[in-house]
């Protein structure tokens, strides 16, 4: 699918999950196959995106052309979630790959961030430099056009030569005042992805755009900031063809490598199960909570009805009354007040003429066994204490009534 800035298109589909195959320039899609075919032996499917030459100049280019590979790996990980890995070869992290990064995190200038692009972040597992990442100086231009790897010539004339070199300077002069501050936006934003998960690099000591000591001081850095980085290091392999040269050695650190990114995958799902479940709970108690409320409300609401107006009373027995008998003096009278705004009920005196016949009529003097003897406590208030005469245990009293 062509973009602004470049190209894209599935080479191939996997079950165990995708690579995203950034491309160096002017490369074909015969130059990816064989890590098309090394990645389909593994059980991954490729992404391939290519990247037009002036994208590297033009940010904007690649973030459109970025914006859109992501629509397309979105539509793909709704299907199905699968890990997915960012494969970056020679030039290919400063084209289009550094622009997804910064998409997914939100740190696009003139790009919103989309809420779909959190899927993306709990699917990138792993990140893969190939002869990558190349330092962005001002005679890029010039060694990246004339280096083999992009023209495919050991050789080139003496035209092609000066021709390049004008091209490729005039584009450093034109973009000269950008450069700078392009190229510290570039490191800072892979510095910053060190949370996506492991990191393979695989370079060279006698690579000429990839120097060794720019690719070994990207990894120390990873390492510091507490990144999971292996560097897979030759005395003597080209630009992009370690593949080619090292076969035996460039797949068994690649099997490592995905089988350690599959694991972060895993446990990063399990993880996110676990914490959405634990939301839902959450959710679940609070509505109950919720309901409950409302219901009390409810129904202190009918209670109060019972007393509207200055001669109504109602007296709400509750679990004070409780607290009082088990524990005197726990609850206080202010309290009381607080739960309970309901005026003093009427009461019978137990010294009027009403009070005492019912007393005498309710309460004999005595029953069978009992002696009920009026007394004095400490405040003067009467009383009425019991001593019980120990005699064998009758039925026949328990269910004798009082002749009232």
């Amino acid at each position: 699918m062509w973009g602004d800035g470049g190209r894209f298109y599935w080479a191939s589909r996997g079950p165990a999950g995708v690579v995203v195959v950034f491309a160096w320039l002017s490369s074909q899609e015969r130059n990816l196959k064989p890590y098309v075919d090394l990645y389909s032996s593994l059980g991954w499917g490729s992404l391939i995106c290519h990247v037009d030459f002036l994208t590297l100049f033009l940010p904007e280019k690649a973030a459109s052309l970025a914006h859109n590979l992501l629509s397309e790996l979105v539509k793909e990980v709704k299907i199905k979630p699968l890990p997915i890995i960012l494969a970056s070869f020679s030039g290919g992290s400063k084209g289009c790959m550094y622009k997804v990064l910064q998409l997914i995190q939100g740190k696009c200038e003139g790009q919103p961030y989309q809420d779909d692009y959190q899927i993306l972040r709990d699917c990138i597992c792993g990140q893969i430099y190939d002869s990558s990442p190349v330092d962005f100086t001002s005679d890029l231009g010039t060694r990246f056009v004339l280096h083999p790897s992009v023209l495919k010539m050991s050789h080139p004339p003496r035209v092609v030569s000066w021709m390049a070199k004008a091209v490729a300077s005039g584009l450093d002069t034109l973009f000269i005042n950008r450069f700078e501050a392009q190229r510290a936006e570039y490191w800072q934003t892979l510095y910053s992805s060190v949370s996506a998960g492991p990191i393979l690099i695989f370079c060279s000591e006698n690579d000429e755009l990839a120097p060794y000591q720019v690719v070994y001081n990207f990894a120390q850095s990873l390492q510091e900031l507490g990144a999971d980085v292996k560097l897979v290091k030759w005395n003597d392999s080209p630009h992009v063809a370690h593949y080619k040269n090292h076969q035996a050695e460039y797949k068994a650190a690649l099997t490592e490598f995905l089988r350690k990114t599959t694991t972060v995958y895993s446990q990063r799902s399990q993880l996110k199960e676990a914490t959405t479940g634990i939301g839902h709970g959450r959710d679940d108690i609070s509505k109950s909570v919720c309901h409950l409320q409302k219901a009390v409300g409810s129904s202190n609401r009918s209670l109060q009805r019972f007393a509207v107006g200055p001669n109504d009373h109602l007296y709400l027995p509750s679990s004070l009354e409780y607290h009082e008998t088990k524990d005197a003096g726990s609850v206080s009278d202010e309290q009381k007040g607080e739960l309970f705004q309901i005026q003093n009920p009427p009461g019978i005196n137990a010294h009027s003429v009403l009070g005492q016949m019912l007393f005498d009529v309710c309460v004999p003097k005595n029953i069978e066994g009992w002696d009920i003897k009026p007394s004095k406590s400490s405040n003067n208030i009467q009383t009425f204490g019991s001593s019980r005469r120990h005699s064998p245990f009758n039925p026949i009293k328990c269910i004798r009534r009082s002749k009232l």
